[in-house]
């Protein structure tokens, strides 16, 4: 009886290729790479979106002959405790009482850039239960435009 197997070859892996002793690189061993743990840097822009990616190209596992791949991050956004994110708008929740509501009041908050945002509601305009009103051009900045904002919308 007669068996035949096909396997990888144990001296060179499969390479074809032996490197003497004496010749072989003190670091790889004549592996012909190395491991090594490199720091990426990641910048996240304003206004990036959740589930938007950031490509690092040509980043990811080397070795010779063979064309290194990418690495892929996916942004995943944090919960906000005073903002809720839709789309490029900003909403927020703000409860005032039933003299606030008939007499006007004012009130202040902080923005996610750290500016004091002031929102006005004149004496005299009654302010009905649910109402929503909204604060124009104080929303998210747009992706690669920062200074392009759309508007929170502020809700009692």
């Amino acid at each position: 009886m007669v068996q035949q197997m096909q396997s990888v070859c144990s001296g060179c892996n499969g390479e074809g290729e032996v490197i003497n002793e004496k010749d072989r690189c003190k670091k790889c061993e004549g592996k012909k790479v190395i491991k090594e743990v490199k720091i990426l840097e990641v910048h996240v822009d304003k206004g990036m979106k959740h589930g938007q990616r950031i490509t690092f190209t040509g980043e990811a596992d080397q070795a010779p002959g063979v064309e290194p791949g990418d690495i892929v991050l996916l942004l995943q956004e944090k919960e906000h405790e005073v903002f809720q994110r839709d789309g490029n708008d900003l909403h927020m929740t703000y409860k005032i009482g039933l003299v606030e509501a008939l007499c006007g009041s004012q009130f202040t908050f902080k923005h996610l850039d750290a500016r004091q945002i002031v929102v006005k509601y004149p004496p005299g305009k009654v302010i009905e239960p649910g109402c929503v009103r909204v604060v124009r051009g104080e929303g998210m900045p747009q992706y690669r435009n920062p200074f392009e904002k759309e508007r929170p919308r502020a809700t009692q």
